[in-house]
């Protein structure tokens, strides 16, 4: 990166300075790397809870008509026939069946879909979903800088976030719902890339440090959810023996 190239600051970045988080390039964001200890960031994930800041992973947004179709497109797993409110997991492939990404698709309604997809490939996504576009009917909105989009994952975030909203407690894994919190409309779905349980968080990104500073402040206990950063995740996916592309 050269002295004129200036890295992207995610909403939360003034939150991660104030914790002490050693900050690194990841991707062009400038991003957590760690708070403290990598090794107990790990295990506060696997005994209670963390917070990840995973703002600088792409949001697409599909409408139209042929959503659906050009998602199929796209994608190795059919999406064709998901239900509102649900999540599939998927590749994203080239013309020789090697894995351009690992994709999250929520359908939000008929016509209308979000894609989630790894910060160091949204720009070859979106490239790959120009290059891709046949005589499909639909538009593609990038919603990445727009939002944000953080983690909570371990063994004791649904219980703290069952006190915000019953229903996120109810929701089933690869599912998501809506709620507001303030003037803020949040979308909150039963995902993770941690092995553990937890949910993610998108929200608009003008109201996440607010939004997410009162969803901390009004836990009982404040050390059941502490902030973890990307080496942590890092080492809780491959525990866990989860890929990622690359």
């Amino acid at each position: 990166m050269t002295k004129t190239e200036q890295l992207t600051a995610t909403p939360f970045h003034t939150y991660h300075v104030d914790q002490g988080a050693k900050m690194v390039n990841f991707a062009g964001w400038e991003m957590p790397l760690l708070y403290g200890s990598i090794i107990e960031e790990h295990l506060q994930v696997r005994r209670s809870g963390g917070l990840f800041d995973v703002s600088h992973m792409g949001r697409l947004r599909f409408t139209g008509k042929d959503a659906c179709n050009v998602l199929d497109h796209l994608c190795t797993r059919q999406i064709l026939g998901m239900q509102d409110g649900q999540i599939r997991y998927s590749i994203v492939c080239n013309a020789h069946g090697g894995c351009r990404d690992d994709v999250l698709i929520y359908k939000i309604k008929d016509c209308e879909y979000l894609m989630v997809c790894n910060g160091a490939n949204r720009e070859k996504i979106l490239k790959h979903i120009d290059d891709n576009r046949c005589a499909y009917v639909f538009k593609l909105k990038d919603e990445t800088e727009s939002t944000a989009m953080i983690a909570l994952q371990g063994p004791k975030v649904m219980d703290v976030l069952s006190k915000v909203s019953s229903e996120i407690k109810d929701l089933k894994r690869y599912r998501f719902a809506t709620k507001h919190l303030l003037i803020a409309k949040l979308l909150i779905s039963r995902t993770g890339y941690t092995g553990e349980d937890g949910v993610e968080i998108i929200l608009p990104a003008k109201f996440a440090k607010k939004v997410v500073d009162m969803m901390l402040s009004n836990m009982e206990d404040p050390s059941v959810i502490l902030p973890s950063g990307l080496g942590a995740r890092d080492s809780l996916r491959l525990e866990a023996g989860m890929p990622l592309y690359g």
